[in-house]
């Protein structure tokens, strides 16, 4: 078997939605929706190996920590493991007042039985029911007719109503799924949706959940909106129907089907932390949440610890969250390309120097600190970075604040090794490198000790003790400043001529105890540029030490 040449054959195109007036392209995200996470249902029922009870409750305490207020718990009529896990939750308390558990059924007499007796001494609770109703099911699942449909659904919502009233203590709320919405006649749907209404009497004050879920995504996500805006303009007592989305990822756009789906007029999102769920999975809540987050607008869910999240759904699903998942990926904040490293350098600098809290760096669409990330792994070195991208680790792991031009002169250095090995350079093997480029404590010239002091003529003396080849020497020098009577004295001493071309230094840290560090752009005595480096409390002498550091290159 191979690709055919021609699809048509035996592939149709969707059919669009005849909606010319259709609202939501005009419309935008203003606050979060009510969110549910299916994660222990939907989720759980897509796994390998499906959840146990301990891994089941650890992840249902996340849930409650993230901020989920509606949570589906299981399928209770699948079995005693998912029975026995509802009914210990409702048994131990372990439900917050303000969260909803719901639970699945399909619109059937004993199954829904099941599933209010796993829910028996809730305070509260969602019962969802649900029944396939597009062609495909109808004809080829089921052999039945519109009307054999509708009866299932009407059926199934009888006998919500009169289980309900078995146990008066709970604070029922109903949800009702036209299973397989993506793929169904909208006109048939609406009919399903308003004879379930008709049984279960939905208020403004109790509305019932109305799911449209794309079961299977077979179109692009503005399709999938104008379903959601021609349900929404045509169901009878809309106030008193939360409509909620349940998206799928087959086509890839789960998470924009379900923004679409809530600019046309929808009030809930269902999903899983990260998108786990059947085939391609289901509407990853992370995603959605922190892009409305990147937008300005409160989520309600927190990601505080995005690492915390990710270790309890990976040991609970074991299944591992992709590197470049939005968000939570490890590589999602990293950078080993040379311009985007420069890009995102800069950004950071300029952000240190706003006076406002607005966030504008580039490449990063949000401050990975506001998930609980660190900034040492924004920037990483392979054979494809620049000098923008060293730099970076150096003033995050050292503290240093290369000059443009050494810079560019230490790139080499940095290419070579990344060449050579072959692989992403850690913070490591950077700094090896440079304290043997710039000959960091391994030169032939250390400073042991020294003193400035001011001729009458009103230039300046060094007299110090410098370690030659581990050979502690007493020397001097004479010149207008405390660098160049330094260079002097290497060159009257040592025979190591050298012209300081350019000088810069800066504090590494806050504090009356901070270091500081200096760098001199030297020329020696061939025409070679030497650069040097000297680190020390005091920033006179971390001066003086990059002088002998250059020496040292040289």
């Amino acid at each position: 078997m191979t690709m055919l040449k021609d699809p048509s054959v035996k592939y149709r195109p969707f059919q669009p939605i005849n909606l010319p007036d259709r609202q939501w392209p005009t419309r935008t995200i203003t606050q979060a929706p009510r969110w549910l996470s299916t994660d222990l249902r939907d989720g759980n029922q897509a796994l390998i190996d499906p959840m146990g009870a301990e891994k089941k409750t650890r992840f249902f305490d996340l849930l409650v920590k993230v901020g989920l207020k509606e949570i589906e718990v299981g399928f209770p009529a699948a079995g005693a493991t998912e029975f026995d896990f509802i009914q210990g939750l409702v048994r131990s308390e372990r439900i917050p007042e303000d969260v909803l558990v719901q639970v699945l059924t399909q619109s059937r007499e004993d199954l829904i039985k099941t599933s209010f007796e796993s829910l028996e001494g809730a305070q509260a609770a969602i019962v969802h029911l649900y029944n396939a109703v597009s062609p495909l099911w109808r004809q080829v699942v089921f052999g039945m007719e519109r009307e054999d449909i509708r009866q299932i659904a009407v059926n199934g919502a009888k006998v919500l109503r009169d289980q309900a009233a078995r146990f008066p203590t709970t604070n029922w709320h109903f949800e009702y799924s036209p299973e397989t919405f993506s793929t169904a006649e909208l006109d048939f749907s609406l009919e399903c949706c308003e004879a379930v209404m008709d049984v279960l009497k939905p208020t403004p004050e109790h509305p019932i959940i109305l799911n449209l879920p794309a079961t299977v995504e077979a179109a692009t996500p503005n399709i999938y909106a104008d379903q959601i805006e021609y349900f929404c303009r045509n169901l009878p007592n809309r106030d008193s129907a939360v409509i909620s989305l349940h998206t799928h990822n087959d086509r890839g756009t789960g998470v924009a089907a379900a923004e679409l789906g809530l600019m046309a007029g929808a009030d809930r999102v269902e999903g899983c932390l990260f998108g786990n769920g059947e085939r391609t999975g289901n509407c990853c809540l992370v995603t959605v949440g922190l892009n409305m987050y990147t937008q300005g607008i409160d989520p309600g869910l927190d990601f505080s610890d995005i690492d915390e999240v990710i270790q309890t759904v990976e040991y609970c699903n074991q299944l591992k969250v992709a590197e470049r998942h939005p968000y939570g990926g490890e590589l999602v904040f990293t950078a080993f390309s040379g311009s985007h490293q420069d890009a995102i350098k800069k950004g950071f600098s300029a952000q240190e120097q706003r006076n406002d809290q607005l966030w504008a760096v580039p490449y990063l669409p949000i401050d990975p600190a506001d998930l609980g990330r660190s900034y040492e792994a924004v920037i990483r070195v392979n054979s494809q970075s620049g000098k923008g991208g060293f730099a970076w680790v150096l003033e995050q792991d050292q503290g240093l604040k290369l000059p443009k031009r050494m810079q560019a002169h230490f790139s080499k250095h940095v290419q070579e090794l990344a060449d050579e090995l072959g692989r992403e350079l850690v913070a490591a093997d950077i700094w090896d490198v440079f304290q043997r480029v710039y000959k960091q404590g391994a030169g032939r010239f250390e400073l042991q000790d020294y003193e400035e002091t001011k001729a009458p003529d009103g230039s300046r003396v060094f007299a110090g003790k410098i370690a030659v080849d581990g050979k502690v020497q007493s020397v001097s020098g004479r010149g207008n400043g405390l660098l160049s009577s330094v260079v002097a004295t290497i060159e009257d001493a040592f025979g190591v001529k050298l012209e300081i071309r350019d000088y810069s230094e800066h504090a590494m840290s806050k504090g009356s105890d901070a270091r500081a560090a200096a760098y001199v752009e030297c020329v020696a005595a061939d025409g070679r540029t030497i650069w040097g480096v000297g680190v020390d409390e005091d920033v006179a002498t971390a001066g003086v030490r990059a002088v002998l550091s250059a020496a040292n290159a040289a």
